[in-house]
């Protein structure tokens, strides 16, 4: 038996009035995820512990069987994690993102946040300008007295750390849930290291600004990468061994670091995808190839996951979230489908959102999502199609954290 999970990421919403009261699911057309939701168990899962921020770092942790209440210490250690980096002891990581605000002569904290990724940013832009700001001298000696650096990710997503970070306290909040709001109703709180990292901010607006690739974004009518965004602080992450806990060897593919770091964290085999992007326009082709491929080469267990809703949500590109979900069915689902089915092999799988991620503010949201557990050699019959609504109707899981458990038959519906 082999266990494939797919994890849409962001795909669950609520209904939306320019959808006639219908969600991006339901809108979405798609005949596989229908089909197997059919056939299989669907039912509902929350994922985001209340007391956490929902969010893909809580709910990713518990889809992988970790939970986030226990293993949970933030979540630029997980992406850390994925670029190979090790924390010391009193450490601060953050996820440095390179985002956009108000391109005006307004006061910092009068502008508002614009985009938490200077509008899906190439990763050779934003790494040339977060490089250039880390070595900039003014730039470099308020980052020095604070103990800050830089380690460059390949998107607008880098990771800043700070050595011996006061975190207690510390309240960062993330841009894309705070999207047209004021810069200062959201920057660093809590403590004395909160109006640090709000000076490195704001100084980060006025250098970045001014570079030529701000310039030469601006001519061509994008949006100017304008402004270092810190959140998701944390402090080193230790996660259990996915194969000592299952028995299943396992890999993961996915365009995120937050991913790859779970799966590093994990033991997992990370599997890199050309063309990855974490955006509606990735290779969801070469994702499929690459997880049939890791299953005929004697993995257990394979996790795609797929970032695009997610950030066609924060965009508000309803268009494009729907479009997005529809290209996970005919070209992540089906092929891998149609290849195992080839190959004569009984599999089970498991295809979920991991929040909702709602369209009409860009932000995350911890309700219960819609889930499918689907077994190629047992048919339910139960004729329901992949939505929330119809979701409700089955089981609900009140803790994500079992899913795994279910997926690999420990634990059974009844």
């Amino acid at each position: 038996m082999k266990y494939i999970l797919i994890i849409g990421d962001g795909m669950a919403d609520m209904e939306l009035d320019e959808l006639g009261g219908m969600t991006p699911l339901e809108k979405a057309r798609i005949p596989v995820m229908d089909s197997l939701a059919s056939k299989g168990i669907l039912g509902s899962v929350k994922n985001c512990p209340e007391t956490l921020p929902p969010g893909s770092d809580t709910a990713i942790l518990s889809i992988f069987g970790c939970d986030p209440l226990k293993y949970y210490s933030g979540r630029a250690p997980l992406e850390a994690a994925a670029q190979g980096i090790s924390l010391n002891e009193g450490d601060l990581a953050f996820r440095c993102n390179m985002a956009s605000i108000e391109d005006n002569d307004k006061p910092f904290g009068d502008k508002k946040i614009i985009s938490h990724s200077s509008g899906s940013i190439d990763g050779r832009s934003s790494r040339e300008l977060v490089e250039y700001l880390f070595k900039n001298p003014i730039f470099k000696a308020a980052a020095d007295a604070a103990d800050v650096s830089v380690s460059p990710g390949d998107s607008f997503r880098h990771i800043a750390i700070q050595a011996k970070g006061d975190g207690k306290g510390l309240v960062l909040k993330p841009p894309h849930d705070h999207l047209g709001e004021k810069v200062s109703d959201n920057l660093p709180a809590g403590n004395e290291n909160a109006k640090t990292l709000a000076a490195l901010m704001e100084l980060s607006n006025k250098i970045l600004s001014k570079h030529p690739i701000n310039e030469m974004r601006r001519r061509e009518g994008k949006l100017p990468c304008n402004c270092i965004w810190f959140w998701a602080e944390g402090t080193a992450s230790e996660l259990p061994s996915f194969e000592m806990r299952y028995g299943l060897k396992g890999a993961i593919i996915s365009a995120v670091p937050l991913c790859k770091g779970i799966g590093t964290l994990m033991g997992m085999k990370v599997i890199e995808v050309d063309g990855a992007t974490g955006v509606l326009q990735t290779n969801y082709e070469g994702k499929a190839e690459a997880a049939v491929k890791a299953l005929l080469d004697g993995f257990d267990f394979v996790a795609v996951h797929i970032e695009a809703p997610d950030e066609c949500s924060h965009d508000r590109d309803l268009e494009g979230k729907i479009k997005a979900i529809e290209n996970i069915d005919s070209r992540v689902i089906a092929p891998v489908l149609k290849a195992l089915e080839e190959k004569q092999m009984d599999f089970r799988m498991l295809i979920l959102s991991d929040h909702r991620t709602l369209s009409t503010t860009g932000a995350h949201d911890g309700d219960p999502v819609p889930f499918i557990l689907y077994d190629s050699v047992h048919d339910t019959g139960q004729g329901r199609k992949y939505t929330e609504k119809e979701a409700g109707d089955g089981p609900f899981l009140q803790n994500g954290t079992v899913l795994m458990d279910y997926l690999f038959e420990k634990e059974h519906f009844n």
